[in-house]
């Protein structure tokens, strides 16, 4: 019999996580519309430098819950505090990467930093990426509209197509290998499409900005200025001016996904953010 280590949150959804070394206690949040396995390389890192590294496929896909209701930014804040709370972690590193970064963000906002030593938020969604009459700083909703109408008309040739920027392989002299773009369609495919298309509003309509400014534990904002998904000048640039003890990093010519010599980039800087 094979166990799959779950958490079952208030709504009976089950979360699916892995849970690997032992130390302080470091937890893994996941854009979308990926699973905890993007992050197998800095969760063996972590653990190889004595830490613990947690990551769980956010409810909708992976090997989670896919639940018709609860797509949200609240409750995926929420089902990070379950996870949180029914492994008893204290002292937790919070890294949340793009919507995940949304996730970390909602979940301090919501639930507070009793928990929490200190946090990352790499291309990070916050504080809000939709342009509106009170925050025209973001882009409009027809770009979002464009994502849920390639979601819907042939999701398998859009998360194709969507590979190519995330990664920046769209980029002149760019060479990301065929295994790495097919890992990024592999774990997109195991979102139900109800969850990726309702997770578009949760990324993009969800304004975090009240939630930045409750934050009272270091932050580290990490970010590449070619984020072609995530564009800096929407995001960290306008996120550090809202933190109270934030610092941001700026990868140079580093794309939303982390890839090559920008994955090693990253890790580097997450180790020394852990030391610090």
């Amino acid at each position: 019999m094979i166990i799959v280590p779950t958490i079952t949150t208030k709504d009976n959804a089950g979360i699916f996580y892995k849970d690997w070394g032992s130390g302080q206690p470091v937890v893994f949040s996941h854009g979308w519309p990926l699973t905890a396995d993007v992050w197998d390389n800095q969760l063996q890192l972590v653990a190889d430098h004595g830490y613990r590294g947690i990551a769980h496929d956010r409810r909708g896909g992976g090997r989670s819950s896919q639940t018709w209701d609860g797509n949200d930014m609240d409750t995926y804040a929420d089902d990070l505090a379950q996870l949180i709370e029914t492994l008893e972690l204290t002292d937790v590193v919070l890294v949340g990467h793009s919507t995940g970064g949304g996730e970390v963000a909602r979940y301090l906002g919501r639930h507070g930093s009793s928990r929490v030593a200190k946090t990352v938020l790499r291309g990070a969604v916050t504080p809000h990426l939709l342009a509106t009459d009170s925050d025209p700083g973001g882009a409009p909703k027809a770009v979002f509209d464009g994502l849920r109408a390639g979601l819907t008309a042939d999701r398998g040739q859009f998360y194709r197509d969507l590979g190519e920027p995330f990664y920046g392989n769209n980029r002149d002299g760019a060479n990301v290998s065929r295994g790495t773009r097919d890992a990024f369609w592999q774990m997109c495919m195991t979102v139900g499409v109800k969850g990726a298309y309702d997770c578009i509003a949760a990324f993009s309509e969800t304004d975090l900005t009240e939630d930045l400014k409750k934050i009272d534990i270091p932050v580290l904002l990490s970010h590449g200025d070619d984020d072609q998904i995530v564009p800096i000048a929407v995001s960290a640039s306008r996120a550090v001016k809202l933190l109270p003890h934030a610092t941001l990093k700026v990868h140079t010519g580093a794309p939303h996904g982390l890839t090559g010599r920008f994955e090693q980039d990253f890790n580097q800087e997450l180790l020394d953010f852990l030391a610090g």
